[in-house]
């Protein structure tokens, strides 16, 4: 869209109307305030600008408004002007903060920024704006409605800011100050850690008045000390995101990383002689091979210790599998049918089988050795799950069968057991008890009773028995039975000794019809 050209200083144009009206303005404030004759202070356009065009006519009546007003909204700010509050805002070298006066509002009309006797930059309701071309400052300023925004900090940009705003309606001026005080953070020594070694952590603030300053560690946990400075010997709980805390305002997150076995499972792994067998033991997730490498792996391993009867694992430890960190392959020295997975170099060194077995009851140890002397052990236990029928699992109908489901020891709290009988049986399905007792059973009883092992709305494992029941013989069924028997033994031998009389006669029978040792054909001889 072109603008309109004013002709005549009797046909003014918007510009014009709004710069004159904001004269007059400023004017009357002047008046009030006795400061110089009104008379004096009159502003008409630039003869030499008419024949412009608007845009260009706009931007020197605001270059000439700002010039002229700058100098006398700070005369009034001297006159008639409040002090706000101090601010004290931390950062560190590189961050980018933003410096928002209490006091500054989106409708002040007029905004200066001031650094240690620099002038920053201003803006007004005109919509002027300007920002230092200081070395020091360049390309790091950024200026909105009611805030300055300073990039990547460094050194030289950390003091005193002042911020003068001021309004026409009512004339008014509140000058602000803001220290940006310099926040150092430091650890040592550096990410990772294996555990029993110390850390330090540091925070401190530039600043003549100490501001409170206390660690939070990665649970939320406040420490103690309120000097900015905390030391400790790391486990694997230290491990995470550490936070400072400056004058309850200020956060800075810190990451420490602990070199460590990933948490053993709550509970126990629960497997059958139906159901797969998992031992999980792994690097924690944020940790990776060449870490353990730097920190001087020396020994990886798996050891067991099996479950005796008595329900306590054995003393003696059996050695199941070593890693060799040349070729980084597992080799077995106890030939259980276990399998290692087949990359330890991505930090997991879980052990599976396709099938559980009874003796895989007990404690195994999966151990990582450094050459400093640090062990980290992560211990699994593992148990089966059995279900153990008495007096056996043939039966006959009418006998009494008792059920036991059991992991060779009482079952925690939060698990439980449950029954399925087979399809065809009498029984219900709803059996929470390790023992099942069946006075009586019956054929429909036989087949496969399965007992679940229940942690919520979780399967952690099941198994299965298989029963067999079939009718017992009396004593008048066991006479006609060997009876038969009898029978059909006598027939096969009436048979056999028939057969071998017959036998004998056909032989008998061909040597009565010839007995010649060399017969003659029949016919006439001569004599």
């Amino acid at each position: 869209m072109q603008h309109t050209k004013c002709q005549s200083r009797t046909h003014r144009c918007p510009e014009y109307i709004t710069y004159q009206s904001v004269a007059r303005e400023v004017q009357q404030l002047l008046k009030r305030f006795c400061l110089i004759n009104s008379q004096h202070f009159l502003f008409t356009p630039d003869p030499n600008t008419d024949g412009h065009s608007g845009a260009q006519r706009q931007q020197t009546l605001q270059t000439r408004m700002g010039n002229f007003l700058q100098p006398v909204i700070i005369l009034f700010s001297l006159l008639v002007s409040t002090t706000g509050a101090v601010q004290v805002v931390y950062a560190q070298v590189g961050e980018t903060v933003n410096l928002k006066p209490l006091e500054l509002k989106k409708s002040h009309n007029y905004v200066y920024w001031t650094f240690m006797d620099l002038q920053l930059g201003w803006r007004n309701h005109f919509g002027g704006k300007s920002l230092t071309n200081d070395k020091a400052w360049n390309n790091k300023l950024q200026m909105t409605d009611d805030s300055l925004i300073i990039q990547d900090i460094q050194q030289e940009n950390f003091g005193t800011f002042q911020v003068s705003v001021s309004s026409q309606s009512p004339l008014i001026s509140t000058i602000s100050t803001i220290i940006l005080v310099k926040l150092e953070v430091s650890k040592s020594p550096a990410s990772p850690l294996l555990p029993g070694e110390s850390l330090s952590l540091h925070c401190s603030a530039e600043v003549s008045q100490k501001p409170e300053i206390y660690w939070l560690d990665p649970t939320g946990q406040r420490k103690t000390n309120n000097d900015g400075s905390f030391s400790t010997r790391v486990t694997g709980q230290h491990n995470g995101e550490w936070t400072c805390v400056v004058a309850q305002q200020k956060h800075v997150k810190m990451s420490i990383t602990v070199v460590d076995l990933s948490p053993a499972p709550s509970h126990a792994q629960y497997t059958s002689t139906s159901m797969p067998v998992t031992i999980p033991c792994s690097l924690s997730p944020h940790i990776t091979w060449e870490q353990i490498k730097v920190k001087g792996v020396e020994e990886v391993h798996w050891q067991f210790f099996p479950r005796q009867s008595s329900g306590v694992s054995a003393v003696k430890a059996q050695r199941l599998f070593f890693l060799s960190l040349e070729s980084m392959l597992f080799t077995a020295e106890r030939n259980r049918d276990l399998r290692p997975v087949l990359r330890p170099t991505t930090g997991n060194f879980t052990l599976t089988r396709k099938q559980g077995r009874e003796e895989d009851a007990g404690d195994y140890v999966c151990t990582v050795k450094f050459k400093n002397g640090v062990t980290l052990n992560s211990t699994v236990r593992v148990d089966v799950l059995q279900i153990m029928a008495y007096p056996g699992a043939d039966l006959h109908p009418g006998q009494l069968l008792n059920l036991t489901c059991s992991i060779g020891h009482p079952l925690p709290s939060d698990l439980r057991l449950q029954w399925s009988p087979p399809k065809h049986s009498p029984q219900e399905s709803v059996h929470h008890s390790a023992h099942l007792t069946i006075p009586e059973v019956s054929t429909g009883d036989a087949g496969n009773w399965g007992c679940s092992l229940w942690e919520g709305k979780r399967r952690l494992t099941s198994t299965v028995i298989t029963l067999s029941i079939e009718h017992r013989l009396n004593v008048w069924m066991l006479v006609i039975i060997c009876g038969a028997a009898v029978i059909v033994i006598l027939l096969v031998i009436l048979i056999v000794i028939l057969y071998r009389r017959r036998n004998r006669k056909m032989r008998h029978l061909r040597h009565q019809l010839c007995r010649c040792k060399h017969p003659k054909p029949k016919g006439f001889y001569r004599t």
